[in-house]
């Protein structure tokens, strides 16, 4: 089976028909999913970060050319790496601007989400948990309730126990302290 060519005929003709049904799935390869843009991103910025460190460390280990004698062949791999460092910085840069341009691109349709409401938060009262779950019935938070009072006696009374038990220590410390 011979491949299409990538260029059309000089004849302006239009392309044969296998490209035509080639091109969906390269809009399907194009179209990726925002979270794995958002995965491709962090990795992205671990790779920026790697690189910076890597350039501060060849800065570090630079000389500078203050009178003393230095080898210009490690002087110029030096130079050399620290420049092809910058580079794929920038590059690296690049391609993160195109993610977030994407992940922009994608998320524009959405509603903003406010952070609180995707933070699942212990509540005291219970009382923004029944409001957000209307449909649960009345003895489940009832009984939640009541578990949740039963907690809260039982750390008062560890809490006073360790009270109990560092006095007890304090006090023996105190002792051993008074006959040395």
């Amino acid at each position: 089976m011979t491949t299409p060519p990538l260029v059309p005929p000089f004849g302006g003709q239009p392309p044969p028909p296998q490209q035509h049904q080639q091109q969906p799935q390269a809009q399907a390869a194009r179209d990726v999913n925002t979270a794995s843009l958002c995965r491709i991103g962090q990795e992205t910025v671990q790779d920026i970060v790697f690189r910076t460190m890597e350039i501060f460390q060849l800065l570090r280990n630079m000389q500078l050319p203050n009178g003393v004698t230095y080898h210009p062949n490690t002087h110029q791999d030096r130079l050399g790496k620290l420049q092809e460092h910058l580079r794929m910085l920038s590059v690296l840069f690049r391609k993160l601007r195109l993610v977030y341009d994407k992940c922009s691109e994608n998320c524009a349709g959405l509603d903003p989400i406010a952070p609180e409401l995707l933070i699942p938060f212990v509540e005291d009262d219970g009382s923004k948990h029944e409001e957000r779950s209307s449909g649960q019935s009345r003895p489940v938070s009832d009984e939640r309730r009541e578990i949740l009072e039963k907690l809260k006696q039982k750390n008062q009374q560890l809490k006073q126990i360790m009270d109990q038990l560092r006095n007890l220590i304090w006090e023996i410390n105190s002792m051993l302290a008074v006959r040395s």
